[in-house]
């Protein structure tokens, strides 16, 4: 496990959790949109670039040492550091919401809690079928898109649930 934090005194914070990334460019947005919003940023390997891709580094900018990331060897090592251990009562495991196209709840139908998981999948497939099957999953959940439209891109659709659920905790800790 890889783990780089800003501030590890921090308070429970919303934490996304990406399945497999693929492109180095997303992960270094991703990498910013946690240092800007205070969200933690969890990535399950296998990642599909090294962190020493000029990409990554360059979409990151200066963001990286203010980032709370840690990357996990699998889904299921990132499910047992996020609380789901198990000496860890059930109720008091986080819920963890999907974010797929064949979701059912609205990304805004949500009442995002601090400690809430926003699990994304792969950019080029998406979230695997046994992953979106898991009874760890709180729900499946959708950001509205016109028909016939195949995906939006992996840092945008953090980025519009991130920002969804920062929104209805008040903007904790803005400035």
């Amino acid at each position: 496990m890889f783990c780089v934090s800003a501030d590890e005194s921090s308070p429970a914070r919303l934490r996304v959790l990406v399945d497999q990334p693929e492109i180095p460019g997303n992960t270094g947005n991703l990498i910013r949109l946690a240092a800007v919003t205070g969200v933690e940023l969890h990535l399950a390997e296998p990642l599909g670039f090294d962190f020493a891709d000029a990409k990554l580094r360059r979409a990151g900018l200066d963001y990286h040492d203010l980032a709370v990331m840690t990357v996990h060897p699998s889904l299921e090592a990132a499910y047992e550091a996020l609380g789901f251990d198990e000496e860890v009562p059930q109720e008091q495991r986080p819920r963890v919401f999907a974010f797929t196209g064949e979701g059912t709840t609205g990304h805004t139908q949500i009442s995002y809690q601090p400690g809430d998981v926003m699990l994304f999948g792969r950019e080029s497939v998406g979230l695997d079928e046994l992953v979106k099957a898991d009874p760890r999953i709180t729900a499946k959940v959708r950001i509205p898109m016109m028909p016939s439209r195949r995906s939006l891109n992996l840092a945008n659709s953090v980025s519009i649930a991130v920002y969804e659920a920062w929104r209805q905790n008040g903007f904790s800790g803005a400035a």
